[in-house]
């Protein structure tokens, strides 16, 4: 008897460190759950025009030339109000009162235009997107939304 009283205290011992430790894994498990719900939004950085082949051209036309596409891959309307594109070197665009429908992207250009559905403007006077950089969409919490990094080329298309 005293032999099986002494397997059922380890056997209970045993159980109850698996409990502690299993309660102890749930906030991390929950917190990883959480970035896994940001990693999967709906938004994501699409096409990337960097480096205007006209790089030495100064002008408005050549600065639209280059751009960052926002997608919405989801069925329902985002507002972008607030969200925030950047680049490396911390410049940041601050999307204004923007609808994005669903299964629809935005074109964020570099120099001066009239804000549309499909195309919105930096309105900066000189390139910002280099051959090797990273654009970040941050929510209006500063959260990351999507990241895309890209090295040599002039156009880039983001894995799907």
């Amino acid at each position: 008897m005293s032999a099986s009283l002494a397997t059922r205290r380890a056997l209970s011992a045993a159980l109850a460190a698996v409990a502690l430790v299993g309660a102890a894994a749930l906030p991390a498990a929950a917190d990883d759950h959480r970035r896994d719900r940001n990693s999967h939004s709906s938004l994501v950085i699409g096409d990337v025009q960097y480096d205007s082949p006209a790089r030495s051209d100064r002008s408005n036309r050549a600065l639209n030339r280059e751009w960052v596409e926002v997608k919405n891959t989801g069925r329902n309307a985002v507002n972008l109000r607030g969200f925030t594109l950047t680049d490396q070197q911390g410049n940041r665009y601050r999307f204004a009162n923007l609808r994005l429908n669903g299964r629809s992207s935005v074109k964020v250009h570099t120099g001066q235009g009239r804000d549309t559905n499909r195309d919105v403007y930096q309105d900066r006077r000189h390139q910002i997107w280099n051959e090797r950089d990273t654009a970040t969409l941050r929510d209006t919490r500063g959260n990351v939304v999507d990241t895309e990094s890209w090295g040599r080329g002039g156009h880039h298309q983001p894995r799907r």
